[in-house]
């Protein structure tokens, strides 16, 4: 059988085309592998919510995840499909997202009667932070980090539109501004008094609010890394710097599809083993 040079172009093309399909089928086994080898260490229920806030190139349009509608309801279902005496893991890797959903999933965590343990191998800010809030214990790494929630009003710190609005005579304020301003003291109000409920189960009320208070007044940018030990200077409760090795093995296999890191290393050989 003799191909001519437009049979092996087609191929090479059927080849490109099913090799990303093929690579996301392969991440995904190891995924599932490596999650019901936490699941069997732990004896727990493990849930991941994985972001890359990296932009890809989709059909030349950049795409990046972030918390939504779609992710509450699916961590609802799972959580709510989880035996009352079954803990749950949660493995968060988000620059956070919509309030309305990041706060279905914090209330859903905190419903849960078992302990839930929120794993942060990187970083969960904003929305991410809020449901880490909600669980039983915060596992974070050494370098890990969370944020501030303090709401976004159009892209902008609802704290800053106040701070805007105070700046100046009322009647030098714009109505846009004004009523920007009324939706930001609303949005605050919001989130500092859910924050509040979701903590209260597990710490005191006066130490929840003032919490609560810290983390959405906008003393920070956005932005703000929170190590470990600054959460749990704040006040975070059940804090602990012990991330297991199998969760951020577990981090390895959400890669960048699209985008090549610009840092490369070479493995050390495993103790006993020499190269000849």
């Amino acid at each position: 059988m003799t191909l001519d040079l437009s049979t092996l172009i087609l191929i090479a093309v059927i080849v490109m085309l099913a090799q990303p399909v093929l690579a996301a089928r392969l991440f995904a086994f190891r995924r599932e592998q490596a999650i019901r080898g936490i699941e069997r260490k732990r004896r727990s229920r493990v849930i991941t919510m994985i972001h890359r806030q990296e932009k890809r190139s989709l059909f030349g349009v950049n795409v990046s995840r972030m918390i939504d509608l779609e992710d509450a309801q699916t961590i609802i279902s799972a959580i709510k499909a989880t035996p009352d005496d079954k803990p749950i893991d949660l493995v968060l890797h988000t620059p956070g997202g919509l309030v309305l959903a990041a706060m279905q999933i914090a209330r859903a965590v905190e419903s849960h009667p078992a302990k839930v343990t929120v794993f942060v191998p990187i970083y969960a800010m904003s929305g991410g932070t809020l449901i880490a809030l909600a669980a039983d214990e915060i596992v974070m790494g050494e370098f890990s980090m969370l944020g501030p929630i303090d709401p976004q009003i159009m892209g902008v710190s609802a704290a800053s539109v106040l701070a805007a609005r105070d700046a100046k005579p009322v009647e030098h304020v714009s109505d846009v501004a004004l009523v920007l301003a009324d939706v930001s003291d609303k949005a605050i109000a919001q989130v500092r008094r859910g924050a509040v409920e979701i903590m209260t189960p597990r710490i005191e009320q006066a130490t929840a609010e003032k919490l609560a208070d810290t983390l959405t007044s906008g003393i920070w940018t956005h932005d703000y890394a929170l190590t470990p030990q600054e959460a749990k200077d704040l006040g975070v409760p059940s804090v602990t710097v012990d991330m297991p090795p199998e969760v951020l093995d577990l981090m390895k296999l959400y890669p960048q599809p699209v985008k090549q890191s610009a840092v490369e290393f070479i493995p050390f050989d495993p103790p006993g083993k020499r190269m000849t």
